[in-house]
């Protein structure tokens, strides 16, 4: 069968109600979750939630929290998440950050006590959809070792990026800095699939193809020493400057064991015109033509946008499975 957006995301918005969340904060994350799904980004979809309300029932994630915010300075938002989810705490920090960047040029957001962002991409494109630059961090629990180790310390850390095109959709850029996203490893082993031998390195170091081994061991770095390297520069942005828990320090997204997460989320949001005026959307859309002249070249963030729109007009299919998980929630 296929589903409605708008079905799906009164379903799970039910759900996430029937187990003690805020009518405003099931929404919100009902929303994230089923967008990521129509993204194709199902790591990060509906099969979150399972493991979303456990944490709720067990005070692993505080469902009736709700973000609070203060300025310490000009140009910077503190948002304390309250150990709540992330997504309606991201909801507010668009909404007071984005005129934050046009009164000033640049502005930034720090979430701490956060919980898992999920598609970035969903977070940044809503910023370049009011004509903004904006950037985005994030760090996530110990899966990835430094260049040369074998023990976790950073997370996926996953960047994301959006710029406005004069005429077209923006262009988003969102990326994990392990070789896949761990979502994905988490995906195979609930289908009970291998992954790709690049995928991931075992307890002992060496290559695996086995999910269940991968998510005791390390995910591999996207691109090697760099990848590593970006993945600390990540850690002291989303948990060094935000007061957020590093990742090794945070406990796993995964399961209902351990006290909250507290992660972090870092934004940095720019008023294009500040800097060169009104003419910036029109010169990333040369950018993008020049780009789209080459066949085979791909512009970042359109086929996950192409995907939900075809999703909001056709509906979805869900895997039984997941269906069947969350019914009985």
């Amino acid at each position: 069968m296929r589903y409605s957006l708008p079905d799906l995301e009164r379903q799970i918005a039910a759900v996430f109600e029937a187990n003690g969340v805020l009518p405003q904060s099931s929404l919100s994350v009902a929303k994230a979750l089923v967008a990521a799904e129509a993204a194709g980004q199902s790591g990060h979809g509906l099969r979150r939630v399972p493991a979303y309300v456990k944490q709720v029932r067990t005070g692993k994630v505080d469902g009736k929290a709700m973000a609070s915010t203060e300025m310490p300075r000009p140009g910077v938002l503190a948002v304390n998440v309250n150990y709540g989810f992330a997504y309606p705490a991201l909801d507010v920090a668009i909404e007071e950050l984005a005129p934050m960047a046009r009164a000033q040029g640049i502005a930034c957001a720090s979430l701490y006590r956060s919980h898992h962002a999920g598609v970035m991409a969903l977070t940044v494109e809503r910023f370049a959809d009011q004509g903004l630059v904006a950037m985005m961090f994030a760090n996530a629990p110990a899966s990835m070792a430094p260049w040369g180790g074998r023990k976790p310390l950073y997370g996926t850390n996953p960047i994301a990026f959006a710029v406005p095109v004069a005429g077209q959709e923006p262009i988003v850029i969102d990326l994990a800095l392990s070789k896949v996203a761990r979502g994905k490893v988490m995906e195979a082993q609930q289908k009970r699939v291998a992954i790709p031998d690049d995928w991931a390195l075992d307890v002992n170091g060496n290559p695996t193809t086995d999910p269940d081994e991968a998510i005791k061991g390390t995910m591999a770095p996207a691109g090697g020493v760099k990848g590593a390297a970006l993945a600390f520069m990540v850690e002291a942005l989303s948990a060094g400057i935000t007061g957020a828990l590093f990742s090794y320090e945070a406990t796993s997204l995964f399961d209902d064991k351990g006290a909250p997460p507290a992660l972090g989320q870092f934004i940095i949001t720019i008023d294009p015109q500040a800097t060169v005026g009104a003419g910036f959307g029109a010169r990333m859309a040369d950018l993008a033509g020049e780009m789209a002249q080459e066949d085979g070249v791909r512009i970042p963030g359109r086929r996950g946008r192409s995907l939900r729109a075809e999703a909001l007009q056709e509906g979805i299919e869900i895997d039984d499975g997941v269906l069947q998980a969350i019914a009985a929630l």
